[in-house]
């Protein structure tokens, strides 16, 4: 395996996303800090402070830029990053009298940050769409089920019944709440950096504040009160962002895990023939998706803690947590690429088996009603001799295999409607939360109902 699954020409599908990874490579990188350069040449010159020539030199020759890569990476090696290689190169492509004007009052952190900024935009635009999604094709699966009756299980064991469109609802809540979330998210994430070598902009004087005014409308990024050099709490809140949406995920994979068992049987990922097969089996079909979810979960919230390390930085530039970001939010971004890309065909081709699902109900022969019954006697019996007579009730009907309601109507007399204790009927209220949620996805994501 090489050192980055999503790069794999085996396991790329699996655990990556071209078009996020696109983000990361090296192309877009420097596209992306040629744009911030190009940019702030253009701001200047429109505050007066670079001639409108040289601008329009940096420009062309931004746009003729052809990067010899290897005498870039010697340059990085050397550096440590790549901005001064980048920027003496370029210098020699706009010539003399202009190549002064490249990279005026700037710092090399301010051109990285900035640059993957625009680069952090992007991402998250593609990360929201799969997000919506998953959301809609949850919302049709919810709408579906809101009735169809399941247990509903604490500590792994059968408790009470549920619908299943109640666990759906389940699932997408948290995913809606990470849709609201990204939307405070980026008005202090997509911010510009721009604050020369300590963050004082001291060598434009005066005019400091306005080119970074005048820079950030170009690339149509927010204004910080103050530069972020080491200041990293946005990045270290994107990672958060990025390990809870991947840990709802997980949550929901986990799950399906759960219900796809042999022994359960209620859901399986995919009626496609021959997905999830094993190599000697022929009767598997392994909850493949689901397993790369939840591994996605686990990595992210590995990770998270590299994110928060990074934040600990010196004085106005640091030393190396800016590293620890590069080593570790593209992996971030990759893992929630690959967990809603798998996420997706979950929530659209999940096969659910009602009848598997009201076979479980029935087969626990009325242990599901323990609480409706004793809720039902306690009016009768008081709430505690209720309790006792139905722990015995249970124990009973467990021992001799025999149906509850039977072994509970052998112990009390009490004018009691029995006929109506069904599973199906002690739904509470599930449904009218679900459909609470429903609502609520149907206004973020502008669907009708």
């Amino acid at each position: 395996m090489p050192y980055l699954p999503q790069e794999s020409r085996l396991f790329g599908r699996v655990f990556g996303d071209p078009e996020v990874s696109a983000l990361f490579s090296d192309e877009r990188g420097l596209g992306a800090m040629l744009e911030v350069e190009g940019a702030l040449a253009h701001a200047q010159a429109e505050l007066g402070l670079i001639p409108l020539e040289a601008a329009q030199a940096i420009e062309r020759a931004i746009a003729g830029f052809a990067p010899d890569w290897e005498a870039l990476a010697l340059a990085t090696e050397r550096d440590g990053v790549p901005v001064a290689g980048l920027v003496s190169a370029l210098r020699r492509a706009v010539g003399a009298p202009h190549e002064r004007y490249l990279h005026y009052g700037a710092t090399t952190q301010d051109i990285l940050d900035t640059a993957l900024v625009l680069r952090l935009r992007e991402a998250l635009a593609l990360l929201e769409g799969r997000l919506r999604g998953v959301l809609r094709h949850l919302l049709r699966l919810a709408q579906r089920h809101l009735q169809t009756p399941m247990a509903g299980r604490t500590h792994a064991q059968q408790a009470l019944p549920i619908p299943f469109g109640f666990k759906v609802a389940g699932w997408m809540a948290p995913l809606l709440r990470h849709l609201e979330r990204l939307e405070e998210l980026r008005g202090r994430l997509l911010v510009v950096q721009f604050g020369g070598a300590v963050g004082t902009l001291a060598a434009l004087g005066p005019d400091g504040p306005r080119v970074q005014e005048a820079l950030a409308r170009r690339l149509g990024l927010g204004l910080p009160p103050i530069p972020w050099h080491t200041a990293r709490d946005n990045l270290a809140e994107l990672a958060g962002w990025l390990s809870l949406l991947t840990g709802s995920l997980g949550k929901m994979a986990q799950d399906i895990l759960l219900l796809a068992q042999s022994e359960v049987g209620e859901v399986r990922e995919s009626a496609q023939e021959g997905r999830g097969g094993s190599s000697t089996m022929p009767q598997k079909s392994n909850p493949v998706r689901s397993e790369v979810v939840v591994a996605a979960a686990r990595a992210n919230a590995a990770l998270l803690a590299a994110m928060h390390q990074a934040q600990i930085a010196e004085h106005e530039r640091a030393t190396h947590g800016w590293q620890l970001e590069w080593l570790t939010l593209p992996s971030m971004f990759a893992h929630a690429a690959a967990a809603l890309k798998q996420a997706q065909q979950l929530s659209q081709e999940l096969v659910v088996d009602e009848a598997r699902m009201r076979a479980n109900l029935a087969a626990s022969q009325g242990l599901l009603l323990a609480e409706a019954l004793q809720f039902a006697l306690a009016p009768h019996l008081g709430m505690e001799p209720a309790k006792a007579l139905l722990r015995e009730a249970v124990r009973v009907a467990r021992a001799e295999g025999r149906h509850l309601l039977e072994v509970v109507r052998e112990r009390v007399e009490a004018p009691l409607p029995w006929d109506s204790f069904r599973e199906e009927a002690y739904l509470g209220a599930g449904p009218h939360f679900a459909a609470r949620v429903l609502a609520w996805a149907r206004d973020l994501l502008r669907e009708e109902a």
